[in-house]
């Protein structure tokens, strides 16, 4: 061996190296040869339905939403054609300046969007539901990386009726209101749309694709009258600056068939600038709020006893006092005044008075003395027939159900029932109640869509419910009385010039923790109109009027009454007797 070098291998030594590398080669080749016949021949199947896979694209095809009219055909709520931008973050050199550039024109946060591009994720979102144009504008910047879709947006031609149809979220699905309520039916059936597409994302001509119509969306035929509800709106915005008061909440019913005219209040909201609410006027206080009559409940408790035959409107109580005592020395004890002892809400002697005087100048002692004489169970019997502390089947979401006190072991329950306490109701219950007096004692369920337009024509979302609740004599009685109260009692405010009108004021204390508050309370009208012949039923409820001179129902809630009753009557055709002054 010469420099320590290895000896060089022998022949039989290369001769076995080039045998074990082809013998590699060989089974390698074999292995091969095995795995394209597996893949080939076995299991080619299964490769070729993964391969196409990969290659299909598989979307939903989005309805097309059903849109939102008023009775007269006026459109409520649209959908037109937006469009969204969106960033391929691979394909954006620079974050910041997409930002900046990009999302602040359009309103995006910009550190968010900053931080979005910079995830590493595939796709993001810079702004939804834009406006056409503008989004065609950013597009001719540019800039990489930045493209856009098309996406429909809602629109609400007019804000006046959003406590109403409510909104949607910003994939268009229903998340308030009727829009809410109606999902299924505005929402439509989605469709599918599947196509065989290149690496490059190209549709290929030759391949596969199937395309599902989606099925769109019913329109809603609402029972609202966008004039009225635009008066309505106006009158209780008025309301609340002239009394100062935390907010105004009206229903205007039609009396025959139930339809809701109107219905909203104030605070209000803009369903299309809801992300800069304060949410205030998002809840819908006339279905869901609950308050204490007060006075407006005289009604069913009078109305019970003329419907039973205890009493008569002409029937007289001798010498009704000032206040009444339900237990033993609850007058002198000032902490049991509420609860224990009733007072009138003017001093005075004791005054002969009718069962129509009580009623008409809203005497609280007189209501509970004609309470005391009905059979036991009956005014709860009423109350519940009335529709009172149950829901009234309104096709809105969370109607709230009310609250009636009536427990046996409350020995103050009845009368204070008798007066509006014990008693929580909701707006929308005490104008389906007095629809009932006005519809010659049918109560009928309140609604407010009036049809579903299909391809067929138009039908009714649901039956209407309706029941007697008292004698068709025992309404006209009560309308007369109602009559009464507005041209000589204590809703005189209430008046509408050229037409004989009826109704009811209410004043009570508001309960907070602490019981009731002195200095807060809830003022509240509701009446119909033409007394003869009712084709409609007005109800306001004014929340914590501040201003001394309008804290009862009289003062506060009647002239909104007043105003929003004359439009309600002008758009229903019906002529004032008289030209108004």
């Amino acid at each position: 061996m010469e420099n320590g070098s290895p000896p060089a291998p022998g022949p039989r030594t290369v001769a076995k190296r080039l045998a074990l590398v082809g013998g590699v080669l060989v089974l390698a080749w074999l292995a091969l040869a095995f795995k394209m016949y597996t893949v080939q021949v076995v299991e080619d199947d299964g490769y070729a339905a993964r391969g196409l896979r990969q290659r299909l694209s598989i979307r939903e095809v989005l309805p097309e939403r059903g849109e939102i009219f008023d009775r007269n055909g006026e459109a409520l709520a649209l959908t037109v054609l937006g469009a969204s931008l969106f960033a391929i973050p691979s394909e954006i050199e620079d974050p910041v300046l997409i930002a900046q550039q990009v999302g602040a024109r359009v309103g995006a946060d910009i550190d968010r969007l900053v931080a979005d591009l910079r995830s590493g994720r595939d796709f993001v979102y810079i702004k939804r539901q834009l406006e056409v144009d503008v989004v065609e504008e950013i597009l001719n910047l540019g800039y990489a990386g930045v493209y856009s879709e098309p996406e429909s947006k809602r629109i609400y031609p007019s804000s006046v009726a959003s406590q109403v149809l409510g909104m949607v979220n910003v994939d268009g699905m229903g998340i308030e209101g009727l829009e809410y309520r109606y999902e299924e039916e505005l929402g439509g059936q989605p469709g599918r749309a599947v196509v065989e597409q290149d690496v490059k994302g190209r549709q290929i001509p030759t391949g596969q694709s199937e395309i599902t119509e989606a099925v769109p969306g019913l329109d809603l035929v609402t029972t609202l009258d966008l004039l009225l509800q635009y008066s309505l709106m106006e009158a209780c915005r008025d309301g609340v600056a002239r009394t100062a008061a935390e907010q105004c909440w009206a229903v205007a019913l039609e009396v025959k068939t139930g339809e809701v005219l109107a219905l909203g209040g104030v605070p209000a909201f803009d369903p299309e600038r809801r992300a800069s609410e304060d949410g205030s006027g998002f809840s819908n206080f006339a279905i869901r709020g609950l308050y204490e009559p007060g006075s407006i409940q005289k009604t069913v408790t009078i109305a019970a006893a003329l419907d039973t035959g205890t009493w008569r409107a002409s029937d007289l109580i001798p010498e009704v006092p000032y206040e009444i005592e339900i237990f033993p020395d609850a007058c002198e004890d000032p902490e049991d005044e509420i609860y224990g002892c009733y007072r009138n809400f003017t001093l005075h002697d004791p005054t002969d008075m009718t069962v129509a005087d009580i009623f008409v100048h809203s005497s609280n002692v007189g209501t509970i003395m004609v309470q005391e004489e009905l059979s036991r169970g009956v005014l709860a019997g009423y109350i519940e027939e009335f529709g009172l502390g149950s829901p009234t089947g309104i096709d809105f979401s969370g109607e709230a159900k009310g609250l009636i006190n009536l427990d046996p072991s409350c020995s103050t329950c009845l009368a204070s029932a008798a007066i509006g306490y014990s008693v929580a109701v909701t707006p929308i219950q005490m104008a389906a109640a007095f629809g009932a007096v006005a519809n010659d004692g049918v109560w009928i369920q309140p609604h407010l869509v009036k049809a579903l337009v299909t391809e067929e024509g138009t039908r009714r979302p649901a039956d209407i419910a309706q029941r007697r609740v008292i004698d068709a004599e025992t309404a006209r009685i009560m309308r007369l009385l109602l009559a009464d109260t507005v041209s000589k009692g204590t809703g005189q405010a209430a008046a509408v010039p050229g037409f004989e009108v009826g109704g009811k004021t209410g004043t009570s204390s508001k309960l907070g923790f602490d019981g009731y508050e002195e200095e807060l309370n809830i003022a509240s009208f509701v009446g119909m109109a033409p007394i003869e012949d009712p084709e409609v039923v007005v109800m306001v409820v004014i929340d914590g009027p501040t201003r001394p001179e309008y804290r009862t129902g009289g003062s506060a809630a009647a002239p909104v009454f007043s105003e929003i009753m004359e439009v309600a009557l002008r758009r229903l055709g019906e002529i004032p007797s008289e030209p108004s002054t």
